[in-house]
């Protein structure tokens, strides 16, 4: 498939990292290191010190220590081997590093920037795909940033490619308010193109919502489209508050017949309640898959997880694989079946499953179209995870942009109308045999 991602920059580099010191501190000047810290260590008896850590390749220089009660003959000998400037209290002196054998130039984070943008440069280009199978982002992977006020600007860059950038704040009833800002570009010729939009969204109910969308296309022919969205909002009957997150990606190639589809969605209550699930498709020329999972957690101890997974080809073959496993208090079940279909209309398959008691006894039985059967007892521990290794408190604690969206202000008296109740079908279920 022609769509990819595009990489990032190679070129190593020096770094200097100097942390908040509670004294004064010597400074030093490391010739051909590529990486280089400084560090301040005080107790209440003595000062040590250690000097740094340098990487020449894949070899590393052990640290310097030294404190003031021994070794003061290495000092001396350290300040005259590495030119030290005599030490003046509560001020680091730091000397520029001296010029390094880049084979490019260092990156751009380097290099010194205005202290303002000004306000007719063109957003970067996001010309480049979405990637398969990673799942939903946090926010900050967004860099999410909406622009103040009613902005409609464009301009054209030094290539000949245009830019365009615009904003706006929409009012609405029930204290809505959605801000949001939106830019895109496209090549001189038309032949590569890309949008993408941000918002924020709130109420007077303490709904908020935060998103993205973003599509393109580039000259080989390839289109992608990409949304991502966060929501809270709080259960007017139950009082509960809930965050859902969710994402699609889809891509399209323009030189062969390929492309794939994904849909990705988590549901997080305050009372522990998880729900994660997704869908995806695929397409390589004459081969298709698709695959479905859901993993379903009730906030006291209850799971339910699934799988289902199938392909084919053109010419009619087709195989997959499906499991589920149910449990509470180390009682439960697992069940799966592994299945082939030729494109003359023949089947083979095999089920199996799994009784989980709770007392180290495990029944496991399964049968196939060959022949092949069982049914045993055995003596087996009974492992499953009754909890999200991903829950309520990671949620909240990712989701800071979202929680910070200010509401319009409400006017004394005026009360939001209540959203509609909660549907009993809120958690998908695995899907029929």
């Amino acid at each position: 498939m022609a769509a990819s991602s595009a990489g990032g920059f190679t070129t190593s580099f020096s770094t200097v990292n100097l942390p908040k010191f509670h004294d004064d501190v010597l400074f030093l000047n490391f010739h051909h290191c590529r990486t280089f810290e400084l560090a301040d260590v005080v107790n209440t008896r003595f000062r040590r010190r250690v000097f740094g850590r340098c990487v020449f390749g894949e070899e590393r220089v052990n640290h310097f220590t030294c404190s003031k009660n021994k070794n003061v003959g290495k000092i001396e000998e350290w300040r005259q081997k590495f030119d030290l400037k005599e030490r003046r209290l509560r001020r680091v002196r730091s000397q520029a590093l001296p010029s390094l054998p880049f084979t490019t130039s260092p990156p751009a984070r380097f290099r010194s920037k205005p202290r303002c943008t000004p306000r007719n440069s063109g957003p970067q280009s996001r010309d480049t795909p979405p990637k398969r199978d990673t799942g939903i982002a946090n926010e900050k992977d967004w860099g999410i940033s909406l622009l103040n006020g009613n902005v409609n600007e464009a301009g054209v860059n030094e290539d000949g490619s245009t830019w365009y950038r615009e904003s706006g704040d929409e009012l609405g009833e029930n204290g809505y308010r959605c801000r949001w800002t939106r830019m895109g570009g496209q090549s001189q010729d038309g032949s590569s193109e890309w949008k993408e939009t941000w918002w924020e969204k709130s109420d007077w109910t303490g709904y908020k919502e935060l998103g993205v969308e973003k599509s393109g296309r580039n000259a080989e022919g390839d289109s992608w489209w990409e949304t991502w969205q966060e929501m809270l909002h709080q259960d007017e009957w139950s009082n509960i508050a809930r965050i859902e997150r969710s994402a699609q990606k889809q891509a399209k190639s323009g030189t062969e017949n390929a492309g794939w589809h994904e849909k990705w969605w988590e549901k997080y209550d305050a009372k522990g309640r998880t729900e994660k699930g997704a869908h995806k498709y695929g397409r390589l020329n004459e081969q298709s898959w698709w695959e479905k999972w859901g993993e379903h957690y009730d906030g006291r101890g209850s799971v339910l997880k699934w799988t289902d997974k199938w392909a084919e080809t053109e010419l009619g073959t087709k195989w997959g694989d499906k499991w589920e496993e149910k449990f509470f208090a180390g009682i439960g079940s697992r069940q799966g079946e592994t299945w082939h279909a030729s494109p003359g209309g023949e089947r083979w398959s095999r089920t199996w499953g799994e009784e989980h008691f709770g007392n180290g006894k495990v029944h496991k039985y399964g049968k196939s179209t060959t022949g092949e059967s069982w049914d045993i007892e055995v003596d087996e521990g009974t492992y499953y995870e009754a909890e999200p290794h991903y829950g309520w408190a990671d949620v909240v604690g990712d989701s800071t942009q979202l929680l910070t969206i200010e509401p319009q202000d409400r006017p004394p008296g005026v009360y939001p109308n209540p959203p509609p109740p909660p549907s009993d079908d809120i958690y998908d279920s695995p899907p029929s045999s």
